[in-house]
């Protein structure tokens, strides 16, 4: 790590550039915010005092607090070069913090997929038990909440649907519906769940699937959205196919003379 590296520190020291000591109370009173420049300058401020905020959180989630009037005191004290850590030191407690914060964000990533595991397996033995719920041979569960009509797709076919994907605890994830527009993709480039189970829709259809984690993002996961080891449930409307071109056959091929 590089001392200039724009950690959470580093970027808070930039902040605090140009800054002078001042009373208490001229700290305290409201800023003066007249011309652009003036606005400028206090949103450039508050953009900075908005990162660090979430840093500091993040900080606090895995337990490792860091004490707000330090960190301003560090800034002022560097910047009137009266510093009581050399720079050298910090730049290691820095390289510190770092690797604590990995291994910590790591300690809870394995944590909860572990959690997350175990919890998919229970809903998934509970669910399969409900009335109208049928299971693949690979574990998929769905059950048909409007039967169509229309063809079903083959794993080489474009399709084009609507769907909002849930965790079990109800918390949507994404959702075609909300962003107003279907979404279309190749049938054998998504997660083997939808694959698998979009097949089982003809045309009109609109399917509940409950994906078990192997057939979803597996102990990986989708970071950040999606933890590892998630059982993922969709509600699809499948809403059109559309099919593979063949491959044209030899002799059809325009020949040059």
């Amino acid at each position: 790590m590089k001392f200039f590296k724009p950690t959470l520190v580093a970027v808070a020291l930039i902040a605090v550039t140009g800054c002078q000591e001042k009373a208490a109370e001229e700290v305290v009173a409201a800023p003066v915010l007249e011309s652009e420049v003036q606005k400028q300058a206090y949103g450039l401020g508050a953009s900075i005092g908005m990162y660090m905020q979430r840093n500091l959180e993040e900080h606090d989630k895995l337990g490792l607090s860091l004490d707000k009037t330090l960190i301003v005191k560090g800034f002022m004290d560097s910047m009137d070069g009266k510093s009581v850590i050399e720079k050298e030191e910090i730049q290691a407690l820095l390289m510190n913090l770092d690797k604590t914060m990995k291994e910590k964000q790591q300690a809870k990533i394995t944590a909860d997929a572990e959690a997350s595991l175990a919890e998919g397996t229970k809903y998934l033995e509970e669910n399969a038990k409900k009335e109208g719920v049928q299971v693949t041979e690979s574990g998929i569960q769905y059950v048909v909440i409007e039967a169509g009509e229309g063809e079903k797709p083959a794993e080489t076919d474009t399709v084009k649907v609507h769907y909002t994907g849930t965790f079990l605890n109800g918390d949507k994830f994404d959702s075609s519906y909300d962003r107003n527009e279907p979404a279309v993709f190749p049938l054998n480039r998504v997660i083997k769940g939808w694959t698998e189970g979009v097949q089982l829709m003809p045309v009109g259809s609109k399917y509940k699937f409950t994906i078990p984690s192997d057939l979803a993002y597996g102990p990986g996961g989708n970071p950040p959205s999606i933890p590892g080891n998630s059982v993922l449930e969709f509600e699809i409307e499948l809403l059109e196919i559309q099919k593979a071109e063949p491959a044209p056959e030899v002799g059809d091929q325009p020949v040059d003379k």
